[in-house]
């Protein structure tokens, strides 16, 4: 089967749009959720059940969790650890009940700002809120190479394993 772009053009109930900084989307459940990322604060956590469903999953590299007190947890411990986290989305697309949006989590740390890069894929639940909310990230590329000691070996070990090198 040869690809085919999927465009809003091409699939009615397909929406994208890139932006710079901001990120806004024709569909309004996905936009809402970028909002929400971008707004992310500790204040905010008690708000995650206008977002998220009551049994929701939350995945990424470091947690799995079913449930909205787990989903806090995870974005509370967040802020317990990192200086200042900020979420910046980008390039919403939602088709259907899916949507993935592609996003920087910026830290600050001493030396300057952190940037990890990453998507985020969404599966929404009937009434609208997220029922799977799963980051995908390269741990090795997006944090521990960019970490001092250990980001060394890291890079050293990136450049022996690669085909180009």
């Amino acid at each position: 089967m040869p690809f085919t772009s999927l465009t809003p053009d091409t699939h009615p109930d397909l929406t994208a749009h890139t932006a710079a900084g901001t990120s806004t989307d024709a569909d309004p459940r996905t936009a809402r959720v970028a909002a929400f990322f971008e707004t992310l604060s500790p204040a905010s956590l008690g708000t995650l059940s206008t977002v998220y469903a009551e049994q929701a999953r939350f995945k990424d590299p470091f947690n799995d969790v079913t449930g909205l007190s787990g989903i806090q947890r995870v974005f509370a411990h967040m802020f317990d650890t990192v200086k200042n986290p900020r979420l910046v989305e980008h390039h919403p697309m939602t088709q259907g009940t899916h949507a993935w949006l592609t996003s920087d989590l910026l830290i600050d740390r001493p030396e300057g700002t952190l940037t990890v890069h990453g998507a985020t894929q969404l599966t929404f639940a009937p009434d609208g809120r997220v029922s799977l909310h799963r980051d995908y990230w390269d741990t090795a590329e997006e944090l521990y190479a960019k970490l001092p000691l250990i980001g060394t070996l890291v890079r050293w070990l990136t450049r022996k394993l690669s085909a180009t090198a």
